[in-house]
């Protein structure tokens, strides 16, 4: 995919295109996207972010892009990478994907934020594990197992491809300005964050 393509507006929260479940891309409609796929990747990286569903460029399309790069994690402290169970994850998409969680490895609360909410961080419970079924951009089939980071960033962009917002599955009373939760929260335990927030 090319850093060169066409960079596409992000619809912001309040776009009923954000609110539908997108429509599965057919086999036959995957050559045309090849485009599009490259302008969402774009888009995701001047953002930056570290993924992008189609509803967020307007597209009903069940479609995403993903992509951690080292370059982005060279800014967060170790400690909080470990924690995080981050790790680099190369650039990607998912056609029609479908999640099921691993229940068994439990659920973590985290910060995140979404390009169709700029400005702002909340706090997250999650699924630690997931598995997810999907279609690579020439319609083969994948399947990938992931963990920490990655496990919510997945669950994050299909969530978006069924009409949902991480607002959506807030922690009630922890959603902070993004300049804040950087001066204050950022690099100090969830649970002391929680306390403070009343949450």
């Amino acid at each position: 995919m090319s850093d060169t393509a066409e960079i596409l507006p992000i619809v912001p929260a309040g776009a009923s295109v954000l609110r539908q479940v997108a429509r599965r891309v057919e086999a036959a409609e995957l050559p045309g996207l090849a485009g599009l796929l490259e302008q969402m990747a774009a888009t995701m990286r001047a953002a930056p972010g570290v993924g992008l569903a189609a509803p967020q460029v307007g597209l009903g399309l069940a479609l995403a892009v993903i992509e951690d790069r080292a370059d982005y994690q060279a800014r967060v402290p170790a400690e909080r990478l470990l924690s995080m169970e981050r790790t680099p994850v190369a650039l990607h998409c998912l056609v029609n994907p479908v999640l099921e969680p691993v229940a068994s490895a439990g659920e973590i609360e985290l910060w995140e934020g979404c390009l169709s909410v700029p400005g702002y961080m909340g706090l997250v419970r999650r699924w630690r594990q997931v598995r997810v079924e999907a279609q690579d951009a020439a319609g083969a089939p994948v399947v990938i197992e992931a963990r920490g980071w990655y496990a919510r960033i997945l669950q994050h962009e299909i969530d978006h491809l069924g009409g949902a917002l991480y607002l959506d599955r807030l922690t009630p009373r922890t959603l902070c300005e993004a300049r804040l939760w950087a001066a204050s929260w950022a690099d100090r335990p969830v649970d002391e964050a929680k306390r403070a927030l009343g949450a």
